[in-house]
């Protein structure tokens, strides 16, 4: 039987639900977790055939979404870390009287560039070269792809050290899920979707981000304008490892606006 890891702590009366990226698990907020929990009531999820959520097999974002929707509190706060935040941006979408706002972190709706728009992300001949890889080195390419996240930032190596850690402490994804993954950030097209989302929205952006660049930043300020982006100086794609104040600051901080 297939069983979603799901851990709850802090002293907090609002639900923040915090949604992992790919290839990793909840531990990836350790180095945060302390600074939140004053303020929330944290709920740490494995996404499902990652980390202790095993069994799942692969999941398109919509079934992902739902499986969990279904464990999650009747509302609250949701973050969702790169490939999270395609996953929370789905949950707001499905169900948007359980989101109290939405919070997405290093996250495109869009991730795969696309030329003809002049649409900025990863190129789809990058996301081949990882799938092909996968099939013939699973360390190697998740290795790879946690260098990648952290390249540019102050303290890169240990950076990427860190995540590389939090897979290693945990169950590893089965390499069809990791497939699985690739492919939900490939396909999916949230843009217009998200246009008429009618939750409070905050997007968090590292200005070196080597996989959501900067450069969708006006993008998304002007298709999505009741939206507010918020830009990390000197972060890669995971500001919270590599800026933990500054970035649970502008959480804490839009907190306290939405109240």
């Amino acid at each position: 039987m297939t069983s979603l890891y799901w851990r709850t702590f802090g002293e907090g009366h609002i639900d923040l639900v915090l949604l992992h990226g790919w290839g990793l698990n909840a531990e990836v907020w350790g180095c945060i977790t302390d600074r939140l929990t004053p303020h929330f009531r944290l709920h740490l999820v494995d996404l499902p055939g990652y980390g202790r959520s095993q069994g799942f097999g692969v999941l398109d974002l919509n079934e992902m979404a739902g499986v969990v929707l279904e464990k999650a509190p009747q509302q609250a706060l949701w973050l969702g870390w790169s490939m999270g935040g395609l996953v929370a941006s789905k949950i707001a979408l499905i169900a948007p009287e359980r989101v109290q706002a939405l919070i997405s972190v290093a996250s495109s709706p869009c991730f795969c560039a696309r030329d003809e728009e002049q649409w900025p992300g990863i190129r789809a001949d990058v996301l081949r070269g990882f799938e092909a890889l996968l099939s013939r080195n699973f360390e190697q390419t998740v290795a790879q792809f946690m260098a990648l996240q952290t390249l540019g930032a102050p303290d890169a190596r240990n950076d990427a050290k860190k995540l590389n850690q939090v897979v290693l402490n945990c169950p590893m994804p089965e390499v069809s899920v990791l497939h699985g993954g690739l492919h939900l950030l490939a396909e999916n097209d949230l843009r217009q979707a998200l246009v008429n989302l009618p939750v409070p929205m905050l997007r968090i952006y590292g200005s070196l981000d080597g996989l959501v660049p900067r450069r969708i930043i006006p993008r998304l300020d002007a298709l999505w304008p009741q939206s507010r982006s918020i830009l990390i100086n000197h972060a890669a794609h995971a500001p919270f490892i590599s800026h933990p104040d500054e970035f649970c600051h502008q959480i804490v901080s839009f907190f306290r606006e939405l109240s």
